[in-house]
């Protein structure tokens, strides 16, 4: 649990940076851009980097033999790059600049956020890898909640420092996760590994993709299609839907990712207990429910109120999905499965905000909330084609591995 704590700060970073950037990057754009769609699509420019490097990073990470460990070189490259460029996008000179620091900060990140993620199930025992997602996931919500609380403020001191800040977080990480993280000789493939310790057949991602799998990953798809959408968009409909400022309307985002903190560890510990796909059922269907009343909604105080509420069903979603992904195939996948988990959020990514800023521009912001109510609602449909969960590739006491899992 040490080492999962420790592995944590990796995800705190990461959410730190993601969070500025989804939060204050389309305001940077926004005085370039008049067409919400325009800005929607440039805020997934990155992704059609990312949605093919994920994949082919994470396969490549379970193939990779260094002394220093199959995942942790590509931290130690990826880390500091994108520390770089996150602090350079808030001092860009005009569209151009801005986009190409967009584009680098993004590419820099890919570099090293699947082998990130597949060192959580690396290190950590089978039966206990819902509650250490719990954990890291833990970690990364206060990352968010402190990028949105403590970062709006510091935007209104100087737009440069929110980043500055998170590029500084992030070389801390890394030094501390260089230190401290070992990864376990028999499955990093590392020198001094014996022939027998090594897979004895190539994991290929076609193998990968049962039709339990591909279910979860449809669901996967269109449950982010829905949350990226509200998390990319949100500041613009703050503003220009409610009259908040933008330092208000990034505010308030902190009561999604605060409540998402609170729930982390209990939803991990329900996940465990009661069955991941249960969990997750639950947390889209009350998500449907809180992005369609969102619509009706023009308060800012009971804004906030559906937003904590929010936050605890994206917990029980976004905690048990990544370790019941892992859960259906084998040790030596688990890169592999970590790089095609991220290959379908990317997709999400690229699809969801052009469409719903399309989906604004045609019938106006109401529309943000109605389309992230649908994706909801698609994801659940998709759960309710998968098998019943059975006791699978257990190793341990409370484990109750799913058929079929971030």
């Amino acid at each position: 649990m040490k080492k999962t704590w420790l592995l944590g700060l990796g995800f705190f970073s990461i959410s730190i940076t993601w969070a500025l950037y989804n939060a204050f990057v389309p305001l940077f754009l926004d005085n370039y851009l008049k067409s919400t769609a325009m800005i929607g699509f440039m805020m997934t420019i990155d992704n059609y980097f990312a949605m093919f490097l994920q994949p082919w990073i994470g396969h490549r990470s379970d193939k990779t033999n260094t002394k220093y460990g199959r995942r942790m070189p590509y931290l130690l490259i990826g880390m500091p790059l994108g520390a770089v460029f996150a602090t350079m996008i808030p001092l860009h000179t005009g569209f151009l600049t801005l986009v190409i620091f967009m584009v680098l900060m993004n590419l820099s990140m890919s570099l090293f956020r699947s082998p990130t993620v597949a060192l959580m199930p690396d290190i950590t025992p089978d039966h206990l890898r819902t509650k250490a997602n719990g954990v890291i996931n833990f970690m990364g919500g206060l990352g968010s909640v402190l990028a949105f609380g403590i970062g709006s403020k510091l935007y209104g001191v100087g737009s440069y420092l929110p980043f500055l800040s998170a590029g500084i977080v992030m070389l801390i990480s890394m030094i501390v996760l260089k230190a401290t993280i070992k990864e376990p000789i028999t499955l990093g493939g590392g020198i001094g590994v014996s022939s027998e310790a090594k897979p004895k057949n190539p994991v290929r991602i076609k193998d990968q993709l049962d039709k339990t799998t591909v279910l979860i990953l449809a669901a996967i798809f269109f449950w982010f299609v829905a949350y990226q959408g509200v998390e990319a968009l949100f500041t613009l409909y703050g503003k220009n839907q409610l009259g908040m400022s933008d330092s208000a309307a990034s505010f308030s985002l902190t009561f999604f990712s605060l409540a998402f903190l609170i729930f982390a560890l209990p939803s991990g510990w329900l996940g465990a207990k009661f069955g991941k796909k249960k969990i997750i059922s639950i947390g889209v269907v009350g998500l449907v429910v809180i992005f369609g009343s969102l619509i009706f909604i023009e308060s800012v105080l009971l804004l906030r109120v559906f937003l904590i509420i929010g936050g605890i069903f994206w917990a029980c979603i976004n905690i048990n999905s990544y370790p019941w992904i892992v859960s259906t195939g084998k040790e030596e996948s688990i890169g592999t499965r970590t790089g095609i988990y991220y290959f379908v959020s990317s997709l999400a990514a690229i699809t969801s905000p052009p469409l719903l800023g399309w989906l604004i521009d045609s019938f106006g912001y109401s529309a943000l909330f109605i389309s992230a109510s649908a994706g909801m609602l698609l994801a659940f449909l998709c759960l309710l084609g998968i098998a019943p969960e059975k006791a699978k590739n257990t190793s341990g006491p409370g484990n109750s591995l799913p058929l079929g899992a971030k």
